[in-house]
């Protein structure tokens, strides 16, 4: 990995513009892409394992490194020497535009978000700056560098591609049934959705507007390996593993659909690589769970992996320490989405089911309960 400082003169040294393979004369160009909020939950899976599987791409990953981004979530490809890091805000213009000046990147991946519910109640200022404002700079910036007008690439740049990920939050909630559909209304119930709803909308002027190749996805609910533990799933197993109680809002009967970040990582790779400019399309697990049914499941995992830490503390079950609190204002019901048209046209499907899924996070965490972030 090379961490560069701001306005790094040293891009001769660092980026080759071709890569070499085997002995022969086969030379193969680099590709470049700009991955924004790699060190987040999503971002720091979806990196290794993009690099992992696409030999003739590296990637420079640019976070702020806000409290939800942690650079040891990326230690396995710290000295990649096809991943280069950059601190930095997706709002400085000024940066951006000398980075795709350096880089020359041939396609952004766009993570970065403010994306905690509960913080866009506390303090949605930093939502509408992020979400909004640094997705707005990143696509203008995007624009300019590889447009000379609409419908009209720089030479070279006819296959570059902006891929924003967003959230199935936009839609806002629905009742006991249905599905959200990439045709659904948006009806954003919360200043994150809000601020998402208004990227999105962004990202679609672009390409309607100037011609701009930019695709859009809206994911359910991530649980997995490395997520913040102020998220449900990880406060559930943290809480559980400290002996604390579990908080779950209101009556717990909140429905979510759930995605293991594995599973998003791949569908992610497909759309940038096959989906269709202009078009959206939605990821979801087809995993609906209540908020206290997953609750219950953590708990009957670490009753079964780690039953002398509760046996020795009195309790019989981690299930005792499920506690009920205040719900979130404005809490949504339900959330589900329809992924028919990314297993049609993509032939996408999640290869987790929730179980297997969850289990593999629960181990992570127990593995990793003494440094968890």
């Amino acid at each position: 990995m090379k961490i560069l400082c701001k306005y790094s003169k040293l891009v001769n040294e660092l980026l080759p513009s071709i890569w070499f393979e085997g002995t022969g004369s086969l030379v193969i160009p680099m590709k470049t892409l700009l991955v924004t909020g790699g060190a987040g939950f999503i971002g720091s899976n979806f990196i290794p394992y993009f690099l992992n599987e696409h030999q003739n791409c590296q990637v420079v990953n640019l976070d702020k490194l806000t409290y939800a981004g942690d650079l040891s979530k990326l230690n396995e490809v710290q000295n990649h020497a096809r991943y280069h890091f950059i601190q930095g805000d997706i709002c400085d213009r000024q940066l951006v535009e000398s980075l795709f000046d350096q880089f020359r990147f041939d396609g952004v991946i766009h993570f970065a978000a403010e994306s905690h519910v509960d913080n866009s109640i506390a303090g949605p200022d930093v939502f509408i700056q992020t979400n909004i404002n640094g997705t707005f700079t990143l696509l203008d910036v995007a624009r300019k560098k590889w447009m000379l007008s609409p419908g009209v690439c720089q030479p070279g740049c006819e296959g570059n591609r902006f891929l924003h990920i967003s959230t199935d939050e936009v839609y806002g909630s629905l009742g006991e049934t249905g599905l959200f559909t990439e045709e659904t209304p948006y009806a954003p119930n919360s200043p994150y959705s809000a601020s998402k709803a208004a990227a999105d909308m962004l990202v679609r002027s672009y390409f309607h507007t100037y011609k701009m190749n930019a695709v859009i996805t809206n994911c359910s609910n991530n649980y997995g390996p490395k997520q913040h533990n102020e998220k449900l799933i990880p406060t559930i197993i943290c809480k559980a593993l400290a002996l604390e109680p579990i908080p779950i809002y209101g009556d717990g009967k909140n429905v979510r659909d759930w995605l293991y970040v594995l599973d998003h990582c791949r569908a992610l790779d497909l759309v940038f690589h096959q989906g269709e400019a202009g078009e959206t399309y939605n990821i979801g697990g087809n995993n609906e769970r209540r908020n206290i049914e997953i609750a219950r499941a953590i708990c009957a995992l670490l009753d079964e992996m780690l039953p002398e830490n509760r046996t020795a503390n009195g309790l019989q079950s981690y299930k005792e320490l499920i506690t009920f609190v205040s719900d979130r204002p404005g809490h949504d019901w339900r959330y589900a989405v329809d992924t028919t048209k990314i297993e049609k046209t993509l032939g996408w499907k999640p290869g987790e089911s929730f179980e297997s899924g969850l289990r593999k996070t629960v181990e992570w965490y127990q593995q990793k309960r003494f440094s968890i972030v």
